[in-house]
């Protein structure tokens, strides 16, 4: 999929994309130049892994509201904090 960048240096991500990755307008994203490429990925989650009561629970950092987590947004997460 081709797009251009805009003289202000914007880059419109396709509908169908942003659809796929689950991107709304408001998305915090990163950016990273990674062996000559450009990639793009939304910003983590602030949140962190605690144990509750004998129980393992994500909870936000600070005084953010985080939107529901799937349970492959669960997976990645401890994948993430394992490593």
């Amino acid at each position: 999929m081709r797009t251009t960048i805009d003289g202000a240096g914007r880059v419109v991500i396709p509908k169908s994309l942003r659809d796929e990755a689950g991107l709304v307008a408001g998305t915090e994203l990163e950016i990273e130049l990674r062996d000559g490429r450009i990639e793009i990925e939304p910003a983590p989650l602030p949140a962190r892994v605690v144990e509750r009561d004998g129980s393992v629970v994500i909870e936000p950092i600070g005084d953010v509201e985080l939107p529901p987590l799937t349970t492959e947004d669960v997976r990645d997460l401890l994948e993430r904090v394992r490593r």
